[in-house]
């Protein structure tokens, strides 16, 4: 060896370790600074109570990281995400409901998910597809759903009704009539023949929502229109499914939607007072439950599909965490987003405490949730049958101003299930004409 080509090796390993060094100097600079990370979430006690537990473990494993936690009620948040992240002035990572994520994904506001936290093509391995379709946009991961939004397949029963009128417990119905039976067994009216108990309680928002597109989907139907922008809600299967739901309300007579509804004797409420003996909601209510009503004493069984012989529905997709572009502190917001949302244990700890069914394939595989959550076991055997809802330009205006409220009237008796069925899907395309 010259001396040279000694000397210059000598230069090169000098660079090299003084490189190093500031490198190193440069990460411990950091990794001790202090961060605070704002959280934007909605109030919702199981939900806060199991989020600010993995807070506590985050800032205990990451003494440089404060969070600082902020929720607010339903209409507050909806209003304060729907302003402040056009606006660029948002938290570093939010928890969002489903249906909104790519709404502001497409508009820029949020970050897309870093490939070395996690790929697409590894989060299809790890969460069911209709919950991680509400974190996918464009073929691009923006974050992690916390938990699967099934407001399908599933009811709260009331055991004391059920012994009451002299019905089988716990229910086993092998088809939806066997179900409308036994509801008709157990609806109850005054003296004044007004309805007291409703035999089975399914005119809540959601519920309206959820079995419209399911109906159509049990029966081997698509809800989009060719385009896959504008629907086609008017099909024989969509006006058969409405007059399902309307043959309930008017000729079996299990649920007055007069006096049951979103606004008035809600599902949840309606049941914890023991106004209906079957009342159709997502099993997330659970988790509040147990919190609001200590003393209530409830299952959670499995339904039968209503229009099909197999399980077919959509999902608005569920909580998920991302993170906002505006945010200063992107490696350290994906971190605690990954925490939250990516890590099997915390993941487990969310669901059990929050009442909610897993986006995790995993989780809902360990036999620890169904020994904190047991409700949810109905639930379980109908996760692989859900697909994610789609791009429904406004999911909001669609579920709550068009369709709820118009198939709500037709319960009612104010329409045929063909006035709303030309009513949903003419109100709907003119949404998505309007968007355009």
């Amino acid at each position: 060896m010259n001396r040279k080509f000694t000397f210059l090796l000598s230069l090169l390993i000098m660079a090299s370790v003084l490189m190093s060094a500031c490198s190193n100097t440069g990460a411990t600079a950091v990794l001790n600074e202090k961060i605070e990370l704002r959280v934007w979430g909605h109030q919702a006690a199981a939900f806060n109570a199991a989020d600010q537990a993995m807070f506590d473990e985050f800032m205990k494993q990451n003494p440089n990281v404060s969070i600082k936690y902020e929720t607010f009620p339903w209409d507050v948040f909806i209003q304060t995400i729907q302003t402040s992240l056009p606006a660029g002035n948002t938290a570093d990572v939010i928890l969002i409901p489903g249906g909104y994520t790519c709404r502001y994904a497409s508009g820029g506001q949020l970050l897309e998910v870093p490939a070395d936290v996690m790929t697409l093509d590894a989060a299809k391995e790890i969460f069911y597809a209709a919950p991680l379709g509400g974190q996918t946009c464009d073929g691009k991961l923006y974050g992690f759903p916390a938990e699967y939004n099934i407001e399908y397949g599933g009811a709260y029963v009331n055991k004391s009704l059920f012994d009451a009128a002299d019905v089988a417990y716990p229910p086993k119905w092998d088809n939806w009539d066997a179900l409308v039976s036994d509801a008709k067994k157990m609806t109850t009216l005054g003296s004044d023949g007004v309805m007291t108990v409703a035999g089975m309680h399914f005119t809540n928002s959601d519920q309206l929502f959820t079995y419209f597109l399911a109906g159509i989907l049990e029966q081997g139907a698509n809800y989009f229109a060719e385009d896959g922008k504008h629907f086609n809600f008017n099909s024989p299967e969509a006006i058969a499914t409405i007059q399902k739901l309307i043959d309930m309300a008017q000729a079996d007579k299990i649920v007055d939607p007069i006096i049951f509804n979103a606004e008035s004797e809600w599902t949840g409420e309606s049941f914890a007072q023991g106004h209906n003996a079957i009342g159709i909601l997502g099993s997330w209510y659970a988790g509040d439950a147990k919190i609001a009503y200590p003393d209530l004493k409830f299952d959670y069984v499995t339904l039968p599909p209503m229009m099909g012989s197999e399980y077919k529905f959509a999902s608005v997709g569920g909580w998920g965490y991302v993170v906002g572009k505006s945010t200063k502190h992107a490696d350290v917001a994906w971190k605690l987003t990954a925490f939250l949302g990516a890590n099997q244990a915390n993941v487990l700890a969310f669901n059990s405490t929050s009442g909610t069914v897993p986006a995790m394939k995993a989780v809902a595989a360990d036999p620890k949730l169904l020994e904190a959550a047991p409700f949810i076991a109905a639930t379980l055997p109908l996760l692989d049958a859900g697909q994610y809802q789609g791009y429904l330009t406004d999911p909001d205006q669609l579920a709550y101003e068009i369709i709820y409220p118009t198939i709500l009237n037709a319960l009612q008796g104010n329409l045929t299930a063909q006035e709303a069925a030309n009513s949903i899907n003419e109100t709907a395309n003119a949404m998505v004409d309007a968007a355009q």
